[in-house]
């Protein structure tokens, strides 16, 4: 059943709720309008919880208390906004999902978020995003008593007495949920199992989402990529009993635009690491290295919403990395879409030759700006941690608009050097190109080789090899499959 949202205007004592959520600006007193009725209503209850706990309403900082029948709502949770003038939209959409994550976890069915004012359309938007994004889970394949008893059925966003709101504030609410719902698209990938999560199955679930939202969508089986000579992305899947698949997705708008913004995705259902086979450790998790395709298609659904006056083309590449008889080796030779020859060093560096002649494919669509996301390298998590991605550019001037984009959107990028002296790392004795460098510095290193496919278009590659997977929830991401990326990509459709 889909989360029903509303947007009303009451007070806080007469909500009827199982919870509410207060947000609140730094040095709110809790006889301000918004907690003043509460606290009466709770006998001095929460003014004591507050002076005890030293909650100043400092950004993130949040106390909970139960109502114990004396109001309508069950539970109250005052969470801390921080510094009014600082306040962000991404600010807004962590404290909706954090209400909606509570709500989960208390087995609520009806949720209310409060704001001490009226927010302006993107904060609305953001509130609408985070409750649903809050209130994501992945129960699939849960029955019986895994399966959750309650889920969250309708949340209601909740302004002071006497605050007229807009039609434009409630569309923008609504607007919100259906944005986050194709953010939820790309979580649903990324979380499902590789046994049914294959390059056809995820090939399949861009078609869907195609026909679903007014896309174009082509694909290209096994025989069509040997037609074209996509034969760095033959070699990765030819270990593999799963047959790979290439997807391209197109948005164009009502008005013909000059700008093309072109996104690719590495698409590895699942990384085996080939005959350079990964130690078992760690190596469940490898179900998520399709999240850089999984993004594109949860990007593409959303642009279909969002309809920016900008073509847009999503491109994935789809495949299994798996060691059999029939799979690439190292020291194997490849050419590419490209032309250029490749030398296989090791086989677990598969995303990069996936990518290679994604990007090739993508050059000529001729784009604005030539967006890649993966899950490329442990390199990067080494570098940044696990919850920043690192992004490099081809120029500064294209690093800032992207930057700025991320900042936006909320989300943790950080530019990384694409430093000149290491291409020599690349170089092979037998081809055009190694395929990987040198342990050290191993994120720039596959930067530098997929720079090599993309000529002269601008250039911006994402690894998000930290971030797509979660261990545990925070911000506005889930546990599990993040779809970090796709609101910073959804950001940068302004800067293009």
């Amino acid at each position: 059943m889909p989360l029903k949202l509303s947007c009303v205007a009451t007070e806080l004592t007469r909500i009827h709720a199982d919870l509410l959520a207060v947000g609140v600006f730094e040095g709110t007193t809790v006889k301000s309008d918004a907690l003043g009725p509460i606290d009466h209503a709770l006998r001095g209850a929460l003014a004591r919880l507050l002076k005890r706990e030293e909650f100043k309403g400092k950004k993130d900082q949040s106390v909970s208390l139960d109502t114990l029948g004396q109001i309508t709502v069950h539970r109250i949770t005052i969470v801390g906004l921080g510094e009014k003038d600082k306040l962000t939209a991404s600010d807004l959409r962590a404290f909706a999902a954090r209400a909606a994550r509570e709500a989960n976890g208390a087995k609520a069915t009806a949720l209310a978020v409060a704001l001490p004012e009226l927010p302006d359309i993107a904060n609305v938007r953001a509130i609408g995003e985070g409750i649903v994004l809050g209130a994501y889970r992945f129960t699939r394949y849960l029955t019986g008593d895994r399966k959750p008893k309650a889920a969250l059925a309708k949340a209601a966003l909740i302004l002071p007495v006497g605050t007229s709101i807009p039609v434009d504030r409630k569309r923008a609410l609504e607007f919100g949920t259906r944005v986050a719902d194709s953010v939820c698209i790309t979580r649903d990938l990324v979380n499902d199992p590789p046994n049914e999560m294959t390059p056809i199955r995820l090939a399949e679930a861009a078609q869907a989402v195609a026909s679903a939202h007014g896309l174009q969508c082509r694909v290209f089986d096994r025989k069509e990529l040997q037609k074209r000579g996509m034969k760095l992305l033959l070699a990765v899947a030819q270990g593999s009993a799963n047959e790979p698949r290439f997807v391209h997705l197109t948005y164009k708008p009502e008005k013909r635009s000059k700008k093309k913004l072109v996104v690719v995705g590495k698409g590895l259902t699942f990384d085996s690491g080939g005959l350079c086979i990964k130690p078992a450790q760690g190596m469940g998790e490898m179900k998520s290295d399709m999240s850089g395709a999984a993004n594109v298609v949860g990007f593409m659904a959303a642009v279909a919403l969002l309809k920016p006056e900008v073509e847009v083309h999503g491109i994935i590449g789809c495949a299994e990395n798996m060691p059999d008889g029939a799979a690439y080796r190292p020291g194997d030779v490849f050419g590419s879409l490209d032309g250029k020859t490749v030398e296989i060093i090791n086989t677990d560096a598969e995303g990069r030759l996936v990518l290679a002649d994604a990007l090739a494919y993508a050059r000529g669509i001729a784009p604005t700006v030539l967006v890649c996301n993966a899950t490329l390298t442990g390199a990067c998590v080494v570098a940044l941690g696990q919850r920043c991605s690192g992004f490099y550019a081809t120029s500064d001037e294209l690093g800032e608009r992207f930057a700025k984009a991320a900042k936006a959107a909320g989300e943790q990028f950080w530019r990384m050097p694409l430093l000149e002296d290491m291409k020599d790392q690349l170089k092979s004795d037998v081809a055009d190109l190694k395929h990987t460098g040198d342990r050290w510095g191993g994120s720039i290193s596959a930067a530098l080789f997929l720079r090599e496919f993309v000529g002269d278009v601008p250039f911006i590659h994402c690894d998000i090899a930290g971030p797509a997977l979660s261990d545990k929830a925070y911000g506005f991401y889930t546990k599990g499959g993040t779809a970090h990326g796709v609101f910073t990509f959804l950001s940068f459709l302004d800067q293009v």
